[in-house]
């Protein structure tokens, strides 16, 4: 079994029920890798050598063309750009670079994708702990996003489902 983050249970902390969500907070001690590990990872990343090892690649100009692994063609609509580090896909409309590849190809969670790549190119990760500062950021950070999903979902609706909001849309 795969984990996308590693962790220490600290406490528990459940908030308010808001109109069927339940908040509950979680306060950890979470293991990250850290920024410069990621970007010496990326650094060491070949594109082309990541996909080409799921897909089969044929040089076409500066790019290279393929089957897309991600539905079913018969004509080549997959390009990896090696100048770019991307991939994209113009049927399906799949694109990223090589973590995001893994993530798709393999059903990897981000922090999988870096370890992984990580091995292949023998960087050694370098792992921190988030200071309570930091979670209670990131737990207030959460938290505002969750409200604003609730608040942009609640007036969408109002908008767009009721005959008053319909009214007002029309009339812009």
């Amino acid at each position: 079994m795969r984990s996308l983050i590693s962790f220490n249970f600290s406490a528990v902390i459940t908030g308010a029920n808001v109109r069927e969500t339940a908040f509950v907070f979680v306060i950890c001690r979470f293991r990250m890798i850290s920024q410069e590990t990621i970007q010496q990872i990326l650094s060491r990343t070949d594109i082309i050598e990541i996909v080409g090892s799921f897909v089969k690649l044929k040089k076409r100009g500066a790019n290279y063309l393929g089957l897309c692994p991600f539905h079913n063609e018969k004509s080549p609509s997959f390009t990896v750009s090696p100048a770019k580090e991307i991939y994209k896909c113009f049927g399906c409309g799949r694109s990223g670079n090589a973590v995001g590849f893994l993530m798709e190809h393999e059903k990897y969670s981000y922090v999988d994708a870096l370890r992984w790549l990580a091995r292949k190119y023998n960087v050694e990760v370098e792992e921190t702990y988030s200071s309570p500062e930091q979670q209670v950021q990131r737990q207030t950070a959460d938290s505002l996003f969750i409200i604003n999903s609730f608040a942009q979902q609640f007036f969408s609706s109002q908008l767009f489902e009721t005959e008053e909001g319909k009214a007002v849309a029309h009339s812009y």
